[in-house]
């Protein structure tokens, strides 16, 4: 990939010591299988310390919070603090707090898509596919890079919903989409293991809890499917579309699940091979 295919602003893995613990105020989220309790928007969690770090980052699935664990700014969060803002904190400057969670609202959906872009155009589409994506990539950077009165007035969904066809088309002409169509499907908890899946549409699919327990997803795209609690345990995710670490950190696998080189293996994945059921004895 050439230097200009590359975002500009703050890169696209998040760095939470260059934030200002950006997702652990301004957002909401309810008590439920993710989180332990109930947190309006723009209040900090209680478990934020003073200099914005996680209290419990070490235990968070332990104490009820494993959403905290697959939330994945795409880099927003440092860009936000870092460059849009200047380095001044919500704390110190509190008069700029609520444009700062606003702001933060915006960028982040904007750096999944550099993310997303940036993952289309190391597919090597064709030519004319790729200069679309190259310039997508780059009007989308400059859009991330205006200051918070031009991104609060950017309607985002609009803007995503011009680029994902982009998107849809490379995954296209990569195989995703040669098989099954299963785009925005409710397969939440469905025995998939007998499914074919090779090439499958699963964009935006429902796969919470699902059986994907030997599945070979190679080709599959993945874009935004919903892998929480999926069991991937044995399964083929090397060479899937799109797919995410914060997707995987989501799924439950071990060490026969096969992923992409740029993926990390989820340290709380079991060590168990895929043929063996029941706990461990000792």
């Amino acid at each position: 990939m050439s230097q200009t295919d590359r975002p500009a602003g703050g890169g696209l893995r998040a760095d939470c010591s260059r934030c200002f613990g950006l997702c652990c105020v301004a957002p909401a989220f309810a008590a439920s299988a993710d989180f332990a309790v109930d947190k309006p928007a723009g209040q900090p969690c209680r478990h934020l310390r003073t200099d914005f770090a996680c209290g419990i980052h070490t235990e968070l699935r332990e104490r009820g919070y494993p959403g905290c664990t697959v939330f994945d700014c795409f880099g927003a969060g440092q860009r936000v603090a870092q460059i849009t803002f200047g380095g001044r904190d919500w704390r110190s400057t509190p008069r700029t707090a609520r444009q700062m969670f606003d702001v933060f609202a915006v960028m982040r959906p904007l750096h999944e898509l550099l993310w997303y872009l940036t993952e289309a155009l190391a597919l090597r589409p064709p030519a004319g596919l790729r200069e679309q994506l190259s310039a997508a990539l780059a009007e989308t950077d400059r859009l991330a890079a205006g200051d918070p009165q031009a991104l609060l007035t950017l309607d985002v969904d609009a803007y995503r919903g011009r680029v994902n066809p982009l998107l849809s088309r490379t995954a296209e002409l990569a195989g995703g989409g040669a098989g099954a169509d299963h785009r925005g499907a409710a397969l939440v908890g469905r025995d998939l293991r007998r499914t074919e899946l090779r090439g499958a549409n699963l964009r935006g699919a429902l796969l919470v809890g699902a059986d994907l327990r030997g599945v070979d997803l190679a080709r599959a795209d993945l874009t935004g499917a919903d892998l929480r609690a999926a069991d991937v345990r044995g399964a083929d995710l090397s060479a899937a579309l799109f797919l995410h670490q914060s997707q995987v950190e989501a799924a439950r696998g071990d060490r026969q699940t096969r992923l992409p080189a740029r993926i990390v293996r989820p340290t709380h994945w079991s060590d168990l091979p895929v043929a063996r059921r029941g706990p461990r004895h000792r």
